[in-house]
């Protein structure tokens, strides 16, 4: 068997990593809906307890407004002499004039300090409920997100047996993108799409030392052929090639370098094709107020992927027609492709957000899809909460 490089190791490691239940991926959001979870229960017993103080607060503002009246008119009516020999002979300190006064000057301070520790409890009451209702959503979103990356990691699952099973037939781009959810970047992508579509490379040499537990010590096929093609076949793997064994290297070495040339023709058709589209999208662009050179080289790149012309003009002049803010679209490039847009936007007004509530948090209409976004509000009215009142921030 032969050793495979560090780095595709690294990167068959990664991959295969995000093919099983210890996903990386997966890890990470079990353990942030636990923590959600520890949370929610958290917030609820607090809101118990700052539920009960509230309810004593607000009766113990109540009783000492009535009692504290009730005294003071009762300390008014009573004169001391009238009870001055029994006061005296039974030596009793009891000035009803004097503790009028003082009862009268201690009760407004004492009903503010009340009404305060009212008002923080309140406060912290709306805070720990807007904690429990945002547990609530995350655990709700990674429900969703969850059944996603569940969804994604079949696909490569799929992909894998392909590859290994020498069937592969996918193309390049379904490859990148699917490994664009996996948050690859660029280099790891095209890297990964080589080692799927050309499993004799890495893929079988990497699944074989997994199931035999071996280490594999040596060079690619690639590499092999391209020492054949060179008459340069090192001694320890081949002394004197055979004439017939020659004869299938350069037939191979000859089939590859067709597919190679047939592979840069079709590379070229598609970069021609999205040179093309480039030209439209900005033409499309300009046509509504948008200058391509807005966005990002990546963000343009997603575009180009999700264009759809209708959908884009139908989203600008939503936007437009709503008093939406055009700038909102630089850093939320994806309301562009966004099918759901015109939805979104009426279910947040309708419940009373103005456009520039919107234009602050604009990121509300990327983060979630229409059923995403009506099961947070109603999460929020089934809380007890004002939507309306409640800052798209904390959606």
């Amino acid at each position: 068997m032969k050793m495979l490089s560090t780095e595709v190791r690294n990167l068959i490691d990664k991959l295969y990593n995000l093919r099983g239940e210890d996903s990386v991926i997966l890890t990470k959001m079990n353990n942030e809906r636990q923590e959600a979870i520890e949370t929610q229960e958290r917030t609820k017993s607090e809101k118990e307890v700052l539920l009960s103080e509230i309810e004593k607060l607000t009766n113990d503002e109540s009783l000492l407004a009535e009692q504290g009246n009730k005294l003071m008119n009762v300390l008014g009516s009573i004169n001391r002499n009238d009870f001055a020999i029994v006061l005296d002979r039974l030596n009793i300190n009891f000035n009803p004039e004097e503790l009028n006064e003082k009862v009268s000057g201690l009760l407004p301070g004492t009903m503010e300090k009340i009404i305060s520790e009212n008002k923080v409890a309140t406060e912290k009451l709306a805070n720990v409920e807007a904690e429990m209702t945002n547990a609530l959503t995350k655990i709700e979103e990674l429900g969703i997100r969850k059944d996603e990356v569940l969804s994604n990691q079949a696909k490569l699952n799929e992909y894998f047996e392909l590859a290994l099973n020498g069937n592969i037939n996918i193309t390049r781009d379904a490859i990148t993108n699917l490994l664009e959810k996996f948050d690859f970047n660029e280099n790891e992508q095209r890297e990964a799409a080589k080692v799927l579509m050309f499993p004799e490379d890495a893929l079988y040499e990497y699944d074989a030392s997994l199931k035999s537990g071996e280490k594999v010590s040596g060079r690619t096929i690639t590499e092999v052929l391209a020492e054949a093609k060179g008459s340069v076949v090192e001694e320890t793997l081949i002394e004197e090639p055979s004439a017939e064994l020659t004869d299938i290297f350069e037939k191979v070495i000859e089939e590859n370098t067709f597919e190679t040339k047939k592979e840069e023709v079709v590379e070229n058709v598609v970069e021609e094709h999205k040179e093309t589209e480039k030209e439209k999208l900005i033409n499309v662009l300009k046509s509504v107020g948008i200058d391509a050179d807005t966005f990002t080289v990546k963000a343009f790149t997603k575009l180009m992927e999700n264009y759809n012309e209708e959908t884009l003009k139908q989203n600008v002049e939503l936007l437009n027609n709503k008093g939406i803010d055009l700038d909102i679209i630089k850093e939320n490039y994806e309301l562009l492709y966004d099918k759901e847009l015109k939805e979104k936007v009426e279910k947040l007004m309708g419940i009373g957000k103005e456009p520039k509530d919107i234009c602050l948090m604009p990121g509300v209409l990327v983060k979630y899809d229409l059923n995403g976004l009506n099961n947070t509000i109603n999460v929020l009215q089934i809380s007890g909460l004002d939507p309306k009142k409640v800052p798209l921030m904390a959606y």
